[in-house]
C-alpha cells in the first residue's frame, strides 16, 4: 500500500523528537510542505513545456524564468519548513514571504498564457501555484 507525499510528511513530522516544541499549526505546515513541493516539480515541468512550444518560445521567456524562479524558491520553502529542530521565525517568514510572492507571480504569468494562447501545461502550473500561494498566506496566518 502507497501513501500520498502529505501522509508521509505528516508521519515524518509527527515522529520528530521536538515536535512538541514546534511554533507550527501541523494541518497548515504539511500542507504548505506538500504544496511547496508539488509546486517545485510542477513548475520545473512547465518551464519544460514552455521551451517546447517552439513557434512561442520568444513570448515563453519570461514565463520560463518565473517557473525557474519559483521552483527553486518553492523547493527551498519546503526544506526550510521540514526542519523542526529550532526554527528562526524570522527567516520562515521571509521564506514563506518570498514563496508567496514568487508563486503570485508565476501563476498570473501561466494564468495569461492559460487564457490568451490555452497552454495547458500553464493551466495546471498556474493552479499548483495558486494552492502554494493559498498554503503560504495560510501558514503565515498561523504565525501571526
Amino acid at each position: 500500500m502507497t501513501q500520498n507525499a502529505s501522509s508521509t510528511i505528516t508521519r515524518m513530522l509527527q515522529t520528530h523528537p521536538q515536535i512538541d516544541k514546534s511554533p507550527f499549526d501541523m494541518g497548515a505546515l504539511t500542507e504548505c510542505i506538500d504544496a511547496c513541493f508539488e509546486c517545485a516539480q510542477i513548475c520545473t515541468s512547465c518551464a519544460d513545456a514552455c521551451l517546447g512550444e517552439t513557434e512561442h518560445a520568444g513570448h515563453l521567456m519570461h514565463c520560463i524564468r518565473l517557473n525557474s524562479d519559483c521552483a527553486d524558491i518553492c523547493d527551498t520553502t519546503g526544506r526550510v519548513l521540514i526542519r523542526q529542530t529550532q526554527p528562526e521565525m524570522a527567516v520562515i517568514r521571509a521564506q514563506l514571504q518570498s514563496c508567496l510572492a514568487a508563486c503570485k507571480a508565476c501563476g498570473d504569468e501561466c494564468q495569461q498564457h492559460a487564457e490568451k494562447m490555452n497552454m495547458k501545461h500553464c493551466e495546471v502550473c498556474m493552479e499548483s501555484c495558486r494552492r502554494c500561494e493559498q498554503a503560504c498566506q495560510a501558514l503565515l496566518a498561523t504565525l501571526n
